[in-house]
């Protein structure tokens, strides 16, 4: 089972951690190796504003339903195209979601897939 991890820092640690690794950038040093599969919050406000209800539903309904279009996942959420279309961009801009583009007679049509199965939480204390 693919996972993709929500880490939680404060803004001083993910400023102390971006000053290390430029630092070992600039020197010639190798940085440690990050999780890709990770999307960071400075808080948990940000994490639920990020990743709301109406998103998880998307996500769902396209790992569990398969559609074949954008504009078939917006008809299965009962959603607005233009509304869905935009949490898509927001979903693929952070790694979530990837658009593949798919020959459907003379066009092609953006079908939306799904990169992992479960969503952890993990809070720095």
């Amino acid at each position: 089972m693919k996972t993709v991890t929500f880490s939680i820092k404060p803004l001083s640690e993910v400023a102390d951690d971006f000053a290390k690794t430029f630092d070992a950038v600039r020197t010639g040093r190798r940085t440690p190796k990050k999780p890709h599969d990770e999307v960071g919050f400075t808080s948990i406000e940000a994490a639920r504003n990020f990743m709301t209800r109406e998103r998880l539903a998307l996500m769902h309904t396209i790992r569990t339903r398969h559609p074949g279009s954008l504009y078939e996942l917006a008809k299965m959420v009962s959603r607005d195209f233009k509304n869905v279309q935009e949490d898509i961009r927001i979903l693929e801009r952070h790694g979530l979601v990837r658009i593949a583009r798919e020959p459907r007679g003379k066009r092609k049509v953006k079908v939306p897939q799904v990169l992992f199965e479960e969503i952890a939480l993990r809070i720095a204390i």
